[in-house]
């Protein structure tokens, strides 16, 4: 997804433990800046789910949600473990053999 200047982004869950770029849990959606208009995209069902389940989303995928109308409503929460939502770039690859003790 993506090429060279014209950047494609997905939207994952991700342990808010790990690292930006390293491991996530699930892919919801994908957002194209380079577009006009800018073209996002989320699997709603997901979405409602790991929200349901407590995911707190970073503020960029605040505001796409936000946009597109799937965070209405819902009411800012206390910082905890659970996983995040956060946007990473397409083609991101996961680290292998880690020590963490999250398995990021």
């Amino acid at each position: 997804m993506g090429a060279k200047k014209k950047p494609v982004y997905r939207v994952v869950v991700a342990d808010a433990r790990c690292k930006r770029d390293g491991r996530f849990i699930d892919t919801v959606g994908t957002y194209n800046p380079v577009t006009s208009p800018k073209q996002v995209h989320f699997d709603t069902e997901k979405v409602q789910l790991w929200l349901s389940r407590g995911a707190q989303p970073s503020e960029p995928v605040k505001r796409l949600l936000s946009s597109e109308g799937l965070l209405a409503g819902t009411a800012p929460a206390a910082e905890s473990d659970t996983p995040s939502m956060d946007s990473h770039p397409a083609g991101d690859s996961h680290p292998a053999g880690d020590s963490h003790p999250t398995g990021c």
